[in-house]
């Protein structure tokens, strides 16, 4: 090629890269969702996730904000792009609902895990914002609850998840949403999130995993379950970390209320118990022991709901394979502060009494890199 045609080529690509920017540049920002869009200025949307497929396309580093308008959204989106705006109207008229449950979920996950692939907004970016909407697991899990062990209409794998943080996600903002569902409705496995000003709502392990969740000025209700309760038993449990122990910061609940809906007896209800999630290793398949969950809450309400003895423990897989293993809260990371209200009276347990890391602290792990 000689020096003429390479001098053209260059100077094409100079005047066509300007081109390119301005474009880009002059891309809208702002997105609609709405049953109807007739007369929308801005670019529409009739879905939460085609509106969230068309950020994905914006390869920009700007923000995107998708305002949706109040109704019923009945589909399975994931926020895959960074800085990402998700706003409702309201968490009481902008509601997405979707009812996949762990046992026929599989297909949905990248690695065919059914309790991720049951979740009804999937979270897996950086620097995102969803404020003032419902996101909802619509799963019936009461009716599978109520059937016997030996009924073969009952399904063994009843998690339905609300809320995915996935394995990208980090910088995650939450503010006045709704997170409902039953067990597993908030499943934090990526970095760190907040969440506050909201309502989370679930009964089994409903919020729990590996990530850094700080649930704060919120209510977390516990919600019934269909099978008896027996007096002084365990019949829901409230977080299920599975800290890694080279991180400081697992689930954290900071002036939050800890409430129930009708149903829920007295006294049957725990704070935490530590999960020990199956993992395969080069001498096995068993549970992590690395996963030393840590749970801490500060200046919480707590109803009479709660357990008096607060804490409880959790079976794992053994080296053998059976869920054998037992790991207790003693060897776990958990605490509480502050606690008041009917159900904050402890009894002693054993638990450790030494200081846990303080709220000031806590922010300032969560929040150092994050942009406002």
């Amino acid at each position: 090629m000689n020096r003429h045609i390479i001098r053209t080529i260059v100077m094409a690509a100079a005047l066509f890269q300007p081109a390119m920017t301005n474009a880009q540049g002059s891309a809208p920002t702002e997105y609609a969702v709405k049953r109807s869009c007739g007369g929308e200025a801005a670019p529409c949307y009739t879905s939460i996730t085609r509106a969230l497929d068309a950020a994905a396309r914006d390869t920009s580093q700007r923000w995107i904000t998708i305002r949706i308008a109040p109704g019923d959204y009945r589909e399975k989106p994931s926020i895959t792009r960074d800085r990402v705006r998700l706003i409702g109207s309201n968490a009481g008229t902008t509601r997405l609902r979707f009812d996949a449950v762990a046992q026929t979920a599989k297909a949905y996950h990248r690695a065919g895990w059914g309790t991720p692939g049951s979740a009804t907004l999937t979270i897996d970016a950086k620097d995102v914002v969803v404020t003032d909407l419902t996101v909802e697991n619509t799963y019936d899990y009461l009716s599978n609850d109520e059937l016997a062990d030996t009924d073969p209409r009952k399904i063994g794998n009843p998690q339905a998840v609300a809320l995915l943080l996935d394995i990208h996600s980090d910088r995650v903002r939450l503010d006045h949403v709704g997170l409902l569902g039953y067990q597993d409705t908030v499943f934090a496995n990526g970095g760190r999130a907040i969440i506050r000003n909201s309502l989370i709502a679930g009964n089994v392990d409903f919020i729990f995993g590996n990530g850094q969740l700080l649930i704060e000025q919120s209510e977390v209700r516990s919600r019934r379950r269909s099978a008896p309760h027996v007096p002084g038993a365990f019949q829901s449990f409230i977080a299920a970390p599975s800290t890694p122990l080279s991180q400081p910061i697992g689930i954290v609940f900071y002036r939050s209320r800890l409430t129930r809906e009708a149903g829920v007896p007295d006294g049957s209800v725990a704070l935490a118990r530590p999960w020990h999630p199956t993992t395969r290793f080069p001498d096995g398949r068993y549970a992590d022991p690395s996963a030393v969950g840590q749970a801490l809450f500060v200046n919480c309400f707590m109803d009479r709901h709660i357990h008096p003895d607060h804490w409880t423990e959790m079976n794992g897989t053994a080296r053998d394979g059976t869920m054998t293993a037992v790991f207790r809260p003693q060897d776990s990371r958990f605490a509480e502060i502050g606690s008041h209200g009917p159900g904050a009276t402890a009894r002693n347990i054993g638990m450790k009494s030494g200081a846990p890391l303080d709220i000031i602290a806590i922010r300032r792990g969560l929040m150092a890199d994050w942009q406002r």
